[in-house]
């Protein structure tokens, strides 16, 4: 067999291994991981995790996952938990300790800590008889599987057992609480994604370039120019939009264009998009008719104009 091949077959086994026991974790939810929800659900204060190794560095995702889905939570070192950091965590809180042996010895402070303070635990081990899962008021438990080096040392099977309990638990919150995606972009400003989650009304400009239906052209052509967008609406004395016009209604009317009016030039019942609608949805569209602007109209309302939305302002973002 080459090199290669070796390679190839130890990575698939490693990946085939790994599905398997996340096919198994999966059969083997039970009450306790409904539990372990509605323990969190009913948390006044914030979800500490704390873990040591691997499981810590499992619990820092874990933490970060629950934080931006809804359900506020940090990492807790379990060694700092020992030299001050215990301060951190208070009545209301629920902890989340993760241990695959449930033996580490960083943890028994902070296990003390909530049995002495009466604060919420729950256990996540591969041990069901550990010291961890004796003390935890709620035990989630990962099918205790070895690992995929083939002789229990290297941390990789129990890791990922871990990391998609904390993925179950962080999803099943959110969809419980009607999690949205205006709700994740709160929490994810910035970056491709925050760009992703942009509404109408997170981009749009609310100084634009409007006219009355009737004003002369030189005065729209003025406003048109002043503005740069390559377009102006037309509206009626409540602001409502009634049409627009851009370069190519101004081309279509060449042959006297000062001489006439707004309502004369303007292309009526224009393509409109709601304040909510997501920027990736306006870009789309854009796309799809092949224009650069579109004005934003609340659709329940279909009240006076309340911004302008330009692909331009779409590309700075990262959209298109």
């Amino acid at each position: 067999m080459t090199d290669t091949e070796s390679l190839l077959k130890t990575a698939r086994q490693v990946i085939t291994d790994e599905a398997r026991a996340l096919d198994i974790l999966a059969e083997g939810l039970d009450e306790h991981f409904a539990e372990a929800v509605q323990l969190i659900l009913q948390a006044k204060g914030r979800i500490i995790i704390s873990g040591i190794g691997k499981s810590g560095h499992i619990g820092h995702k874990i933490a970060a996952t629950l934080a931006s889905t809804g359900t506020p939570a940090y990492f807790v070192h379990p060694a700092e938990a020992s030299h001050g950091d215990l301060g951190m965590v208070s009545k209301g809180d629920v902890v989340l300790a993760i241990s695959n042996s449930g033996e580490a010895p960083e943890l028994v402070n902070l296990l003390a800590f909530t049995r002495r303070f009466g604060i919420p635990l729950i256990g996540l081990s591969s041990k069901p008889e550990s010291t961890l899962m004796k003390q935890a008021d709620v035990h989630l438990l990962i099918p205790s599987m070895g690992e995929a080096c083939g002789f229990g040392m290297v941390p990789s099977i129990s890791t990922t057992l871990t990391l998609a309990m904390g993925d179950a638990l962080a999803i099943a919150l959110m969809k419980y609480r009607d999690f949205r995606p205006e709700d994740f972009r709160a929490y994810h400003p910035g970056g491709k994604l925050g760009a992703q989650l942009s509404t109408v009304r997170d981009l749009m400009h609310k100084d634009m370039p409007l006219v009355t239906a009737g004003t002369p052209m030189s005065e729209a052509l003025l406003v048109m120019s002043q503005k740069s967008f390559g377009v102006v609406g037309v509206t009626d004395e409540a602001g409502c939009l009634l049409g627009i016009i851009t370069d190519g209604d101004l081309r279509r009317n060449m042959d006297g264009l000062l001489n006439k009016n707004t309502t004369e030039v303007m292309t009526e019942n224009p393509l409109t998009i709601s304040p909510n609608a997501m920027a990736e949805e306006a870009v789309s569209i854009m796309n799809d008719r092949k224009i650069t602007s579109l004005f934003v109209v609340d659709p329940e309302t279909n009240g006076p104009t309340s911004g302008l939305l330009h692909i331009h302002d779409c590309l700075r973002v990262g959209l298109g």
